[in-house]
């Protein structure tokens, strides 16, 4: 009989905690799609995916995504044949910054998702468990957040060498720590929900109680904080790429274009302008469906 009541307890549960997640889910879609500000930001970065996407096939000089050139065609300003202009080889800028969105949006990806895996473990497990688990994670999060990301992030860079995939390691490193720090408050709130009590009642493991129970219900505030951090994670690449630590050449990294073209502004302004309006599209179209999703989630500021 008792049997029979536990999986009875265990399905009810179950039960009422997906269709609450549901309702969830449902009421936050509506409210997304009545958001003015999430929609330009979904369709800024719609824009960006496509363009990801159908770069090597609208590109109209792809070749010059390697390491080909044109000497003579140097520095032409922005033209029907050229529509960004040209670099200091001649190699078209407006097919190189088309070519580098894809990799722009795979560096974001590698970045937040290695660094919310990370952070999103540690946050959990420490606000979770408590006491000398949650001290000594906490406190190694403290070490990492008292460098400045940027600057640690270089350093972390530089030792393990010149390249993207060390970069995208290198940030990835340095960006777990606020997603732990978000994930442990959000623990060690909903640790005292009656749910929990209900999973503890029940016999469920801690693993069960974690990652089924708790931290479905924390999703919301961690993927604001994915697309608000993805912009930024592509904004701190192409600031290791500027400095030579990033994608080398003839890759077409934003933050290197930029780089190539600063000696030469502003009388050829056009190169190293096109791929920081690039950057600023995918920042600001990332902050705006970051702030969108805030919005929507948090019930703080929905009547604001």
């Amino acid at each position: 009989m008792n049997e029979i009541r536990r999986v009875s307890s265990t399905l009810d549960l179950r039960k009422n905690g997906n269709s609450a997640r549901w309702e969830n889910f449902r009421r936050g879609v509506y409210r997304f799609r009545s958001n003015a500000l999430s929609m330009v930001g979904l369709g800024m970065l719609f824009i960006v995916i496509i363009i990801a996407f159908v770069a090597p096939w609208v590109a109209p000089y792809p070749e010059d995504a390697t390491g080909t050139t044109h000497i003579l065609e140097r520095f032409q300003p922005p033209s029907t044949t050229h529509f960004f202009g040209t670099d200091k080889i001649g190699r078209d800028v407006f097919s190189r910054v088309f070519m580098g969105t894809g990799l722009a949006l795979q560096i974001g990806i590698v970045i937040i998702s290695l660094a919310a895996t990370i952070g999103i473990t540690l946050g959990a497990v420490a606000g979770y468990f408590g006491r000398w688990v949650d001290d000594l994670i906490m406190r190694i999060t403290d070490i990492f957040l008292a460098v400045p990301a940027l600057v640690l992030a270089i350093a972390i860079t530089a030792a393990l060498g010149k390249g993207i995939t060390n970069v995208m390691i290198g940030i990835s490193l340095v960006w777990w720590p606020g997603f732990a720090r978000l994930t442990r408050s959000l623990v060690l709130s909903l640790k005292e929900e009656a749910f929990v009590e209900a999973a503890n009642g029940i016999g469920a493991s801690h693993a069960r109680i974690l990652f089924r129970h708790i931290l479905p219900n924390a999703v919301s505030p961690i993927v604001v904080k994915m697309s608000t951090d993805f912009g930024f994670a592509v904004l701190t690449a192409a600031a290791l790429g500027f400095i030579g630590l990033g994608a080398q050449p003839p890759t077409p990294e934003w933050g290197a274009m930029i780089n190539d073209g600063r000696a030469y502004f502003p009388s050829e302004w056009w190169v190293a302008t096109f791929p920081g309006l690039a950057i600023f599209v995918v920042v600001f179209g990332f902050n705006l469906l970051g702030d969108a999703l805030r919005d929507v989630w948090d019930p703080k500021l929905r009547g604001r």
